[in-house]
């Protein structure tokens, strides 16, 4: 009788009632069913754990990073610096990665107020060690850095990071809008203060042409941006942040020809009255500078403004014919 009369089985799960019939295979069918609804929330719950995991391990790695003391400590006094017009001095400064192998032998230079000063050498001259000793990712081995006639080491990070700004070939774009990229400048800019920025080194144009103009998304590291426009972006976040000492270290080397020339009108807006550190291999950026110092070995060979040194036949001659050279 079994074989010939339908058999109802009526289950109930989570306030669904499910009907199978028609034999047995309606029951296996059931079964299978239920067997499904236990183990996903057990898979569910094993994914959770294997994330937890992840988490546990990378919070302790970076509780391990906060836990180390610093290389360049805030002093426990700062000296105040509420106007800092951008003068800088190295006085004396030796410094050296590696105990007795000195990056820069006993430097002494002095940077007006004001002035663009183009830094240029061969690869491991020292060019972009100045540049991290200004921006005091390191302390001088000896002697000092002084901004205004104070050192650096007297001075909180705020008031450094706010004096002194620092753009490098790679710089970085946070996940959000165009808007909230450059206003890391100056977190207190209006949106007014923003565009403004992006309009005076030549950025507005091309950020009105996204989709949603400053509100557009850049996406993860800034991917849906090309490399001037990001360089741009850059620029104009620096800009913002008005700082009295801006470093470019390398700024244009990654750019094409066309986003070179956009990048080369805004450097000119950008470096306007204030104090800059130009550090570049093509010449076609430090021409605008009003200073160039050649650099050998940490050594200053030769000190100018870029006419007198091509008309000097020096080193800054040579590397100026070789990039008219390759230009043809």
């Amino acid at each position: 009788m079994i074989g010939n009369v339908a058999i109802a089985v009526v289950l109930t799960y989570g306030g669904y009632r499910v009907l199978h019939g028609q034999t047995q295979v309606g029951v296996l069918a059931a079964f299978l069913l239920y067997l499904r609804k236990f183990f996903e929330p057990m898979q569910d719950l094993s994914q959770f754990y294997n994330s937890l995991q992840s988490a546990t391990a990378a919070l302790e790695k970076l509780s391990g990073v906060l836990d180390e003391p610093p290389g360049v400590p805030e002093p426990a006094r700062p000296t105040p610096l509420p106007q800092p017009r951008g003068a800088l001095d190295f006085a004396d400064v030796s410094f050296a990665y590696r105990s007795g192998r000195p990056v820069l032998p006993e430097l002494d230079l002095h940077i007006p107020a004001g002035q663009t000063l183009a830094v240029v050498g061969a690869t491991g001259a020292g060019k972009t060690t100045i540049a991290k000793l200004v921006s005091r990712f390191y302390d001088p081995t000896h002697g000092a850095v002084r901004l205004d006639g104070v050192d650096l080491r007297e001075l909180s990070d705020a008031t450094l990071r706010r004096a002194v700004v620092m753009v490098t070939q790679e710089n970085y774009l946070f996940s959000g809008t165009v808007a909230d990229n450059i206003r890391f400048g100056r977190p207190s800019a209006t949106d007014e203060e923003v565009v403004e920025a992006a309009a005076a080194i030549g950025a507005d144009g091309f950020i009105r042409a996204l989709p949603e103009g400053y509100a557009t998304a850049v996406h993860k590291r800034g991917g849906r941006l090309s490399a001037g426009q990001r360089q741009l972006v850059a620029f104009a976040r620096a800009f913002l942040a008005d700082p009295a000492v801006l470093i470019l270290d390398e700024a244009t080397s990654s750019l094409d020809i066309p986003s070179e020339r956009l990048v080369q009108r805004a450097l000119r807006t950008i470096l306007a009255d204030r104090t800059a550190i130009v550090i570049a291999h093509r010449l076609s950026t430090v021409e605008i500078a009003d200073r160039v110092l050649v650099l050998d070995a940490g050594r200053i060979v030769e000190d100018g403004t870029p006419a007198q040194l091509v008309s000097g036949g020096g080193r800054y001659a040579t590397l100026h014919q070789q990039w008219r050279d390759s230009l043809v």
